[in-house]
């Protein structure tokens, strides 16, 4: 319970901070409505993160052989989904019903879908899925490209503002482990999915209230040309309504099939890649042809920097499979459980996000902000040093088996630390570097490549659920077998740990290389990028 009093009374003090920091340093009114929104939706998103995969493994398919490898599946599915829906999401509101409307319909269909996993049917299940990734794909990209709308071209605060924007982000991701995560593994775990509700159902009024009070002025409005346009005596609007609703069941097969080792979702993951990327193309083309290559070459600097955010998300959402089944098995947890692990990142992150904003906007007064592949090589590195950190928690295995709490702690710091030079700062520099009639569907696509992220991070989980390590084949098999010298195999735990710390060490050295390279190539994508830092 005091931990429950504990993240109530910090996420409170936050919001407050936030609101004086927004209004002191002169950001849109409209960026608080939009901070508190995000928030509550993350509240509601990472509740779920928190609890899925250990709720399937411990309850919903308790009995069945491979549940572990199962989890993995679905989870890996349903967080492909989640981030492949906001590129149809994105397209809609830039054609269709603008930012607004999108932003509300996804709220409530996440709200709803939170509340099915209350109950514990197939139907509800599956449903429940359906519905939040329908919902994500309407809410996400929009109320993130309505942040960019705030601010004019070439402002500084700019970067600040996302940073802000994503601190909110964060603050909803710590408190939903911590509160929902507890709920969950303690009292039950539909008590726990649906206190995720009730936090989805808070940021819809939010936002609605601001729309109320008219914060966010002429911007995220319907495109004038379908305000009243009519298609069968029906709104354009309801229609959109209409197929929120008929597309939740098809997301719910698509996730059934995952869990029966059908591989089709790939199929479609791919295809989706294939036509985005091509319609990117598309535009770079029309854009060269029509005399406009400053235009063209910033498209081709999102597709790059989009493959370098899909490397880093493939290895970051080992948080909420193999890294908290990891935790619940092999780490001395204490007073916390499994669950509560995945909010000491955004934990981190509202401890570090406001001195970051404040970095970069001083770096940027004295000329010496890191350009945006810097920041991008910045990023991957750590990350990096942070699995490192999590695989060499085995040469400090107790006794008992278990791996001591401190390194998780010092992983996710240099994880969180690579984060917070990466994601903030992509979500600015693509509404930044989009053509200005195609803002939403380059953030659709931005999510997408989070898409192939999570269907690569599911296949890079499964390989634990042999209980096995991974091959010793090679140059990184060498590179572990130096890491791990010394390392008695013998002793209590360490087999278990290994199957776990082996692939942790293996993404590590890989994502050093990758941050090497991209610092080398830095000035070839600065120079695609044009005038945009």
């Amino acid at each position: 319970m005091g931990q429950l009093i504990f993240w109530t009374l910090l996420t409170v003090i936050a919001v407050l901070v936030a609101k004086w920091f927004i209004n002191h340093d002169g950001h849109p009114k409209a960026l608080f409505y939009l901070f508190f929104a995000e928030m509550w939706e993350r509240f509601s998103f990472y509740g779920m993160r928190a609890l899925l995969v250990l709720y399937i493994i411990k309850d919903y398919m308790k009995s069945v052989e491979n549940n572990e490898e199962i989890a993995y599946g679905i989870y890996a599915a349903y967080g492909a989904l989640v981030y492949a829906t906001p590129l149809l999401g994105g397209f809609i509101a830039d054609r269709f019903i603008g930012y607004r409307k999108a932003i509300m319909l996804g709220g409530v269909l996440m709200a709803i879908g939170h509340f099915f996993m209350a109950f514990p049917t197939d139907i509800f299940f599956y449903g429940a899925l359906g519905l939040l990734i329908a919902g994500n794909g309407f809410f996400k990209p929009n109320i993130s490209s309505l942040v960019g709308a705030l601010y004019r071209e070439g402002d500084i605060k700019r970067d600040s503002g996302f940073t802000i924007f994503y601190m909110g982000i964060n603050l909803g991701a710590a408190a939903a482990p911590f509160i929902c995560g507890y709920i969950g593994e303690v009292w039950g775990w539909h008590y726990g999915f649906s206190l995720a509700g009730i936090g989805m159902l808070a940021g819809v009024v939010v936002f609605w209230d601001g729309l109320k009070k008219n914060v966010f002025g002429d911007k995220g409005l319907q495109p004038k040309e379908y305000i009243d346009k009519k298609i069968l005596n029906l709104d354009i609007e309801k229609w959109v309504w209409i197929l929120g609703f008929l597309i939740v069941p098809i997301f719910a097969y698509l996730i059934v099939l995952e869990a029966n080792g059908n591989e089709f979702l790939g199929m479609i993951i791919n295809l989706l890649l294939v036509i985005s990327v091509g319609y990117a193309g598309y535009l770079m083309f029309e854009n060269y042809k029509s005399g406009k290559p400053a235009v063209a070459n910033k498209i081709g600097a999102i597709l790059i920097l989009a493959v370098l955010c899909a490397i880093f998300w493939a290895c970051f959402e080992q948080a909420g499979s193999s890294l908290t089944v990891w935790a619940d098995k092999c780490v001395n947890l204490g007073i916390f459980t499994a669950s509560q692990t995945n909010g000491i990142n955004p934990a981190i992150i509202i401890l570090f996000a406001f001195p970051f904003a404040l970095l970069w906007q001083k770096l940027d007064l004295w000329n010496k902000n890191p350009n945006t592949p810097k920041k991008f090589a910045l990023g991957l590195g750590f990350l990096g040093l942070g699995f490192l950190a999590f695989a060499y928690s085995i040469h400090f295995i107790s006794d008992a088996g278990k791996l001591p709490f401190g390194t998780l702690i010092i992983g996710w710091l240099l994880i969180t630390t690579g984060e917070l030079c990466l994601s903030p700062i992509g979500l600015s520099k693509v509404t930044q570097l989009s053509p200005k009639k195609a803002v939403a569907f380059f953030m659709g696509l931005w999510f997408l490549s989070s898409t192939v992220a999570h269907y690569i991070a599911g296949m890079l989980a499964k390989l634990t659920a042999s209980g096995k390590t991974t091959s010793s084949e090679g140059l990184l098999g060498s590179l572990n077998k130096w890491f791990f010298d010394g390392i008695d195999a013998n002793a209590n735990g360490v087999m278990e740990a290994m199957v776990y710390n082996d692939l942790f060490a293996k993404i590590g050295f890989v994502t050093i290389g990758i941050a090497i390279l991209t610092l080398l190539i830095s000035p070839i994508i600065k120079k695609l990028m044009g005038d945009v830092h």
